[in-house]
């Protein structure tokens, strides 16, 4: 449980960077501790998506992968944090993805924050 509640604060700061970085993100809302309880559900929904969603786009494009040396990854992540955006709009939170190329920028940018962090918090359950 532990894990999981490092896992999604990461994804939260990492979505946090990528508002903040990207105009075309948007975190629409009242105040900052309205704002930070979203990040948190968007992050939820983000994980969700990314633990079972992401799993069978990849094993379906695994010769795009291949073809193109892992840089398909790129598109999957982009994929995914448009899902997110979507899935964040039919559940009525304020965080919006607008374009896919903002999305690849906004996957880029959340993969390494995320990879950072998660390279500093603790991971034992």
């Amino acid at each position: 449980m532990k894990n999981f509640l490092v896992k999604t604060i990461a994804n939260a700061g990492a979505l946090a960077v990528a508002v903040w970085l990207l105009d075309e993100i948007t975190l629409t809302g009242g105040s900052t501790g309205e704002k930070a309880v979203t990040l948190i559900v968007v992050a939820l929904v983000f994980g969700v998506v990314n633990m079972l969603v992401k799993p069978i786009v990849q094993v379906l494009t695994f010769p795009l992968f291949i073809l193109t040396l892992g840089l398909f990854t790129l598109i999957v992540n982009a994929l995914m944090l448009l899902l997110t955006s979507w899935l964040a709009d039919k559940l009525d939170l304020s965080f919006h993805v607008d374009g896919f190329w903002t999305a690849v920028l906004g996957g880029l940018i959340i993969s390494i924050v995320s990879w950072a962090l998660n390279a500093f918090l603790p991971d034992k359950d």
